[in-house]
């Protein structure tokens, strides 16, 4: 028997092993992908963005989705839409595959409804936790993960600073979860160009797998089972007793028992397995007594606004050209407005994918088919006269009734698991936001001198930037998990990845999920004892 079996390998479970392997304690990893190291990723477009080898394949592992198309409700499946809400499923993980974009809730991200009060059709609710009761881990998160602001950086970066200065607004310089300079095992980054969507060669990104899992298992007290993906959390007499999975090279069910168990699959399918993990004692699911397994599910709302430099701007065309620098810049001046929450501005290139950047200029701009000479100028004009930035906007997805996972009684995968349905409805007051924020992007873009400006915010989610449906809170009614993520119903059970989040923030969510971790690590250390 295992002192903690973790289910999952991110960024919500990998500092629960970290932690509690230094400390002594015999941990497994159950996660359902392969084991890659840094030697194993390339930067192969058609493998990793076109076909994905990191993910399930739709046929056999997919969800059903439900939208609100014609003022109704319809139901379709990922497989067919070729659209699913999976993220790197290996070791350590999507935390392999994001930008890195650092940036720390505020502290009146943990009381949004003190601070703004309710908002119609909205489940808003104030965090368990303050912001300073997370702050020492977000300093640990830098420490041992690695966060710096020391990246190289493109010449764009200067425009962007002058721009944003002639405008009264206040640029930062992003935090990025990437190593500048080698440490240990892990090399500096080399600007490749492909960060976002690609593992990293060289161990910068500070990946669960690459910062904590693998200095972990020098401890000898960790152990990973990859290729194993969990059915079902059998429990009695409110405990979890073992985990049921199901091998891939042995092809065959088997079972592991632990003291404690820590779920961090990603929040649709941690939510997924507790709706299955289902029996007479929990006949809505494990840790379901409230119903709130599932729902108030969070995503990033928001979208891009991008403009067109060609050196005819206060940058020229060579300097443009240097690729792999990172622009690292963000605006915050509008994360908080008057009487509401506003959010964040990102500034990045367009993403360097080759195949990506060709195909989408195959349609002029009434979106009819073009070819020949045409479609050669076109491909010149993006490769090689001109470059891309993108202002990517991040502002709170509201938690709402029309947002939520459930189970699919009909559908299976592959394993006879029923699949998880996603209902995505976006609050209105989403786009609202993003609105205002993307015509504030625009005059920053024009005061830089951009062209063919152009965008648009969706009320479409992002597969890859998910939380919720399980939120934290002391009112056992209201909440699934207590402030330390312990679930109120499960003597034994700890979630840990995103699921926790009663709202989002403007920001991307994996840094605040690392802090989180690392904060239950210390409790779970004490509940041992």
């Amino acid at each position: 028997m295992y002192d903690i079996c973790i289910i999952g390998s991110g960024a919500g479970a990998s500092p629960i092993a970290y932690e509690l392997s230094k400390a002594g304690a015999k941990v497994l990893i159950l996660e359902r992908g392969d084991f890659y190291q840094k030697e194993d990723f390339s930067k192969d477009e058609i493998a990793y963005t076109k076909r994905s080898i990191v993910t399930p394949n739709l046929d056999e592992e997919y969800h059903m989705i439900e939208e609100y198309i014609d003022n109704k409700w319809q139901k379709y499946s990922s497989k067919d839409a070729n659209w699913d809400f999976y993220n790197g499923n290996i070791v350590g993980g999507s935390s392999n595959f994001m930008s890195g974009f650092f940036h720390r809730l505020q502290p009146d991200d943990f009381r949004l409804y003190s601070k703004y009060g309710a908002i119609k059709n909205a489940n808003i609710s104030d965090w368990a936790i303050s912001y300073d009761e997370l702050l020492p881990y977000y300093n640990k998160v830098d420490k041992i993960v690695g966060v710096t602001t020391n990246t190289k950086e493109h010449p764009i970066s200067k425009l962007f600073d002058q721009c944003a200065k002639e405008l009264n607004l206040n640029p930062i310089t992003t935090p990025r979860a990437i190593l500048s300079k080698n440490i240990g095992e892990r090399k500096a980054c080399y600007y490749s160009n492909y960060c976002g969507s690609y593992g990293c060669s060289s161990g910068a990104k500070g990946s669960g797998r690459e910062a904590l899992l693998n200095p972990a298992l020098t401890s000898g007290n960790l152990t990973i089972i990859a290729n194993a993906f969990v059915k079902k959390l059998e429990s009695k007499n409110k405990k979890v007793v073992s985990a049921l999975y199901f091998d891939k090279k042995s092809k065959r069910d088997r079972r592991v028992k632990a003291k404690i168990f820590v779920l961090a699959a990603q929040a649709i399918e941690s939510c997924r397995l507790l709706l299955n993990s289902k029996n007479s004692e929990y006949p809505n699911g494990l840790a379901n007594s409230s119903n709130q397994v599932g729902k108030n599910l969070l995503f990033s709302a928001g979208g891009i606004i991008s403009g067109e430099f060609d050196g005819t701007q206060n940058i020229s065309l060579n300097k443009l050209k240097i690729e792999g620098l990172f622009v690292n810049r963000a605006i915050k001046d509008w994360y908080f407005l008057k009487k509401q929450k506003g959010g964040l501005i990102e500034a990045l290139f367009e993403h360097a994918n080759p195949i990506r950047k060709a195909a989408s200029q195959k349609w002029d701009d009434n979106n009819k088919l073009v070819w020949g000479d045409k479609l050669y100028k076109k491909i010149d004009y993006k490769f090689n006269k001109s470059k891309q930035l993108d202002f990517e906007i991040f502002n709170d997805w509201l938690p709402n009734d029309n947002c939520f996972v459930s189970v699919d009684t009909k559908y299976k995968d592959i394993y006879g698991v029923n699949v998880a349905k996603i209902r995505i409805g976006s609050h209105p007051q989403n786009e609202v936001i993003g609105d205002i924020l993307a015509q504030k992007s625009i005059k920053l873009l024009q005061q830089m001198g951009a062209k063919n400006i152009s965008g648009s915010i969706s009320p479409y989610p992002p597969q890859n930037l998910q939380a919720g449906g399980c939120r934290f809170g002391d009112d056992p009614k209201k909440s699934v998990l207590d402030k330390n993520c312990k679930a109120h119903d499960v003597k034994n059970l700890f979630v840990t990845d995103g699921s926790f989040m009663p709202t989002g923030g403007s920001v991307p969510y994996t840094y605040t999920i690392y802090a989180n971790s690392f904060r239950v690590a210390d409790y779970i250390k004490k509940y041992i004892k």
